[in-house]
């Protein structure tokens, strides 16, 4: 199904009766990524999974997003499809965007799931930081006229050479809102999010990692951190049975 929200057009789908649980996936995934989860839950559940804008058959967004307009947005579509106090199940770009929903009470939300949440900025290694000042330089270099030609016509290619999977795989307006988000903190969030938290979390993930979501633990009050052993940035794919005696536990 499809909903209008903000001019455009947010796909997701509906499954199961009783309490509502809404579903945000991470970056480059759709709420097609949540099959294993959406199918447990539909006898007890009511589950909303949506395509965010820019990923699965939902429109892009027309600006350079943030998690805080992805947010908002997610909190319109709560509240236009009458959705009574859900659940919200983050994960990665999804969990971030989960803090900023509660956190900015653009919905009222009753519990809140994060699986590998985005949004905790840990210090880069050398090897990342490299790549970063070496793209600012053929930024700068791009920019003077002289020697404009030169690089310009090679900037695509090192970006795809040495970029992250997820930006080489993104295209227009979605490069800018990658970056974007990617640079967001969340930790400034943390401390107005009082309802109870659900910290789902793989011991091997290598996106985000196991010390961000202790330090997510240690700054939400009300929150209990769960960690899937030999689980990576999807244990809820890669590690479903752990991950599903976890969410029944704490959806009671």
């Amino acid at each position: 199904m499809f909903i209008k929200l903000k001019n455009l057009q947010i796909y997701y789908k509906v499954s199961g009766s009783g309490e509502p649980i809404v579903l945000l996936h991470g970056w480059g995934r759709s709420g097609d990524c949540f099959s294993k989860i959406q199918e447990h839950l539909s006898d007890k559940f009511t589950i909303y999974a949506l395509d965010l804008p820019g990923f699965g058959l939902s429109t892009m967004p027309a600006e350079i997003w943030g998690s805080a307009d992805y947010a908002n947005l997610v909190g319109l579509f709560i509240n236009e499809l009458q959705i009574v106090n859900p659940i919200l199940v983050g994960h990665s770009l999804g969990g971030k965007i989960a803090i900023n929903l509660v956190s900015k009470e653009f919905s009222a939300v009753k519990k809140l799931i994060l699986i590998g949440s985005s949004g905790v900025l840990l210090p880069k290694s050398l090897k990342i930081k490299a790549k970063i000042y070496f793209f600012k330089l053929l930024k700068f270099l791009t920019g003077l006229p002289i020697i404009r030609d030169i690089f310009a016509s090679r900037m695509e290619l090192y970006k795809k050479r040495f970029g992250s999977k997820d930006y080489q795989n993104a295209s227009g307006i979605m490069r800018a809102v990658l970056v974007k988000t990617v640079n967001e903190s969340v930790i400034e969030l943390l401390p107005r999010i009082k309802i109870p938290t659900l910290l789902l979390w793989g011991d091997q993930d290598n996106e985000t990692p196991l010390q961000a979501g202790k330090i997510l633990h240690e700054a939400i009050l009300n929150s209990q951190l769960k960690v899937i052993s030999g689980g990576g940035h999807f244990p809820f794919l890669d590690n479903w049975e752990m991950v599903k005696v976890e969410l029944d536990s704490f959806l009671g």
